[in-house]
């Protein structure tokens, strides 16, 4: 592992470089890989100015400054959700001009007394709706571990820049498993909290029925646990707060997911990965539980379903409130905005009924075991353009999406925690993704799990984080 947030956070807080030396340094590591469409907006003024005030912070208070786990670290904000004050969020979308910046969200409150100091936007795809980032209005989003293939989405943007080592750790959203595809697709961690584990107000603009969740994309488990303590808790948001679960140390039941079905099948590459990080588990004395796809089908169909409508109504609506000229967007955008302005109520309150049923399914199986590992991606990633937008079917780009990351929209649909993480390359070095998920308020146990995988050293990331003394 070449260093993460962690890292560079110890390396400022013990004065081997300035938080301003960090931030240029991540200034001129993006201008080295401005090819690589990492960051639809930057603001380089606001992230010195950031930096130098932490700077300032440490030598006048230096308790207060040593109290931030992130305290001089640069990162980047997404260009969906948040938002974060002063950095004019467009949702990859011409319907919005890049002035302005509202106020901070709660979250991103969190975010900056973290120590964090935020320079820009990274790309996303327009309104989140695929799992590349390729915006009409630009950049195209490029994997930095080969930019012939998409970094995923919608965190695409996000999960570049860290991979790129632009920035050690960034803000990123999940939906539809936007967090975790990225992260999949790049080599990194990324893990989707609980439902209602983040806040999400004041406005809860980004809240989506409860489907969506915010947090970051990291270069080890170690981030993700850091950050994750940090922002979650007291959300103040429709849902309880999750209480983490002690997760003790005795023997576990691993659920071992290691097969897709016919319609959606994953390569044997990425299944043997799966099978490889439950075999880990068995060797440590845990107790395997196979399960079957017949198990997983009705839940992944109808989170699908549920997806597909909440965001379609989500955006019919979002269209109507802000009075915006939808005729301007990507005719994929139309579309699934038609698509939510002609669903009928009584077929949405289907969904949303079966959508508490896979909730509930999800429960059973988790009476039998105590955490899954499940294949996070069915193939490599995929080719840039392979997720097109300039054409009106919904129902072929929502397949699409299902067969890239059909297991995605299962934690966002069910409320449960998911995790996912690098474990091992294939012969293109491209990442062996695996994703773990666990019960309600069970984040402990997928960080300690994830921790026992990162261990074994069978990924390494190939760029450097910008500004990290070696």
């Amino acid at each position: 592992m070449q260093g993460d947030a962690t890292d560079l956070a110890a390396a400022i807080r013990h004065g081997r470089l300035s938080a301003a030396e960090a931030m240029r340094a991540s200034l001129d590591a993006d201008r080295r890989q401005e090819k690589l469409g990492a960051i639809a907006y930057l603001d380089a003024a606001m992230g010195l100015a950031s930096a130098e005030g932490r700077d300032r912070e440490r030598q006048s208070e230096p308790e207060q400054f040593a109290a931030r786990p992130f305290a001089g670290v640069p990162t980047l904000a997404k260009d969906l959700g948040g938002p974060f004050a002063g950095l004019p969020v467009a949702a990859g979308s011409c319907l919005f001009e890049r002035k302005g910046g509202e106020a901070d969200s709660d979250l991103a409150s969190r975010f900056r007394d973290a120590g964090f100091c935020l320079f820009g936007l990274t790309t996303s795809p327009e309104f989140g709706l695929s799992l590349a980032s390729e915006p009409a209005i630009g950049p195209i989003c490029r994997n930095p571990l080969d930019p012939a293939r998409t970094p995923g989405g919608s965190s695409g943007g996000a999960a570049a820049a860290v991979a790129a080592g632009i920035v050690a750790i960034a803000h990123a959203t999940d939906a539809g498993g936007s967090i975790r595809v990225a992260a999949a697709c790049c080599g990194l961690v990324g893990m989707k909290p609980t439902r209602g584990a983040m806040p999400g107000g004041p406005s809860f603009g980004n809240h989506l029925g409860g489907i969506a969740s915010e947090l970051a994309v990291c270069r080890s488990v170690r981030d993700t646990a850091r950050i994750f303590d940090r922002l979650s808790g007291n959300s103040r948001g429709p849902f309880p707060d999750p209480s983490p679960v002690d997760i003790g140390n005795g023997r576990l039941r691993i659920g071992l997911l290691a097969d897709t079905g016919s319609v959606y099948p994953t390569d044997g590459d990425r299944l043997a990965a799966v099978e490889g990080a439950a075999r880990a588990f068995e060797s440590d004395g845990h107790e395997l539980v196979p399960l079957s796809w017949a198990a997983f089908e009705g839940s992944v169909t109808s989170s699908g379903r549920a997806f597909a409508d909440i965001v379609s109504v989500n955006l019919a609506a979002l269209i109507k409130a802000l009075a915006l000229d939808e005729s301007r967007a990507e005719p994929l955008t139309q579309a699934f905005v038609a698509r939510g302005r002609a669903l009928p109520a009584t077929m949405l309150w289907d969904t949303l009924n079966a959508a508490v049923l896979v909730s509930h399914n999800l429960w059973a199986l988790f009476d039998r075991v105590d955490c899954i590992v499940m294949p996070m991606l069915s193939s490599a990633p995929l080719a840039i353009g392979s997720f097109p937008s300039d054409h009106g079917d919904t129902d072929l780009h929502l397949e699409r999406m299902t067969a890239f990351a059909p297991l995605a929209c299962l934690g966002n649909i069910s409320g449960f925690p998911a995790l996912t993480l690098p474990f091992g390359q294939d012969e293109h070095g491209m990442p062996l993704p695996v994703q773990i998920m666990a019960p309600m308020a069970h984040e402990p146990r997928l960080l300690s799990l994830a921790a026992r995988l990162e261990a074994e050293g069978r990924w390494l990331h190939r760029f450097p984080v910008a500004g990290l003394p070696s």
